[in-house]
């Protein structure tokens, strides 16, 4: 545990000398992340207290829709349940590499983050926030975010119709604004700052509103730029997942507008290294970059690895193959897994 790669910043109050009690769920985990590697997380909103109330949340429909701040937990009690939760896990030799704030609602409209965020600078782990950026047009929010190592934003739409479809906000809150806000944090945002687009079929992904939606997140020059797909029950349950070719489709166009592109398909124990079984690796970098066919040849060239293993992949389900325009591309499937990676490369 340590802050490397981590600014540095001034130690907050040690934890232990507030009168404050570990508030049972309050922390979670660690479990593994593509983004955050072991991250401990943090629920420093009772459920559901949110600005949205997206089709797609796998929390279910929002129960209080809100726009105004206020106090929940308190500072010094969240602080206090991520100590504790952070030392058994230590105790248990489980590393933490991030703590971050994932509630069951918005974190920002919690009042205490700021001073949550600085008081757990004692405990020497970076800390992130993960946002639907509803609010980053206050200037009180921004501070409080400023304090992170790490924030990541959620960008699904950034056409008015659009927008109210697949996140439901508040009324108050005005789409205009809100990418004005975002803006602003990302231009004076010392950290590491990530965006998450959550693609719903039908909705959010054509290719006019992807284009719209890539060139904001352009202008936010985010580190990674991800796109998501429903993988738990949603909300509604007509917020699905799109096809493998408008992944594909999403992701050829949020590269011309960032360089740094990858997919959260839901696959996060498979995307961490490689681990120089070319089987293995294919199915690792599709669950995170649709590759060319050419691509996808040269690695399996390089391991000695039959070309063969691409069909049986696909007919086992843990490889799907799409075209988009003269190219055509594998990537991981939406759906479940049907077999095991070593059955389906026996031909290799």
């Amino acid at each position: 545990m340590g802050m490397s790669g981590a600014r540095n910043r001034s130690r907050g109050t040690p934890i232990g000398s507030r009168n404050a009690r570990a508030e049972p769920g309050l922390t979670f985990g660690p479990v593994p992340s593509r983004r955050f590697g072991r991250s401990l997380g943090i629920n420093n909103i009772p459920p559901k207290v949110c600005t949205y109330s997206c089709v797609y949340c796998q929390v279910g429909r929002t129960i209080e829709m809100r726009c105004a701040r206020r106090a929940f937990h308190g500072a010094a009690t969240v602080a206090a349940a991520v100590r504790s939760r952070v030392h058994a896990s230590l105790r248990a030799k489980e590393p933490v590499d991030y703590l971050t704030f994932v509630p069951d609602g918005e974190p920002t409209l919690d009042t205490g983050l700021g001073a949550a965020i600085h008081q757990l600078r004692s405990l020497g782990v970076r800390i992130a926030v993960i946002t639907n950026g509803s609010l980053l047009s206050r200037s009180d929010v921004r501070a409080a975010l400023a304090e992170a190592d790490h924030v990541s934003v959620k960008v699904d739409a950034v056409r008015e119709e659009t927008w109210r479809k697949v996140n439901r906000p508040h009324r108050r809150l005005e789409l205009r604004a809100t990418l004005d806000g975002m803006r602003k944090f990302a231009s004076g945002f010392p950290g590491i700052i990530t965006s998450e687009t959550m693609l719903v079929d039908g909705v959010n992904d054509g290719e006019e509103e992807l284009r719209a939606t890539a060139a904001f997140v352009g202008e936010l020059s985010p580190e990674t730029a991800y796109l998501a797909v429903p993988t738990r029950p949603p909300a509604e349950p007509w917020a699905v997942p799109p096809g493998e070719a408008a992944l594909a489709r999403a992701y050829e166009v949020f590269r011309t507008w960032h360089p740094r592109v990858e997919m959260l398909l839901g696959y996060e124990g498979d995307a961490f290294a490689s681990t120089g079984d070319p089987v293995a690796d294919l199915l690792s970098i599709t669950a995170v970059h649709p590759m060319r066919e050419a691509a996808v040849r040269r690695l399996l060239d390089r391991g000695g690895t039959s070309r063969h293993v691409v069909s049986d992949l696909i007919e086992a389900g843990l490889l799907a193959e799409v075209r988009y325009g003269p190219h055509r591309y594998y990537l991981r499937p939406v759906g479940p897994r049907r077999s095991s990676p070593r059955a389906a490369g026996s031909r290799a």
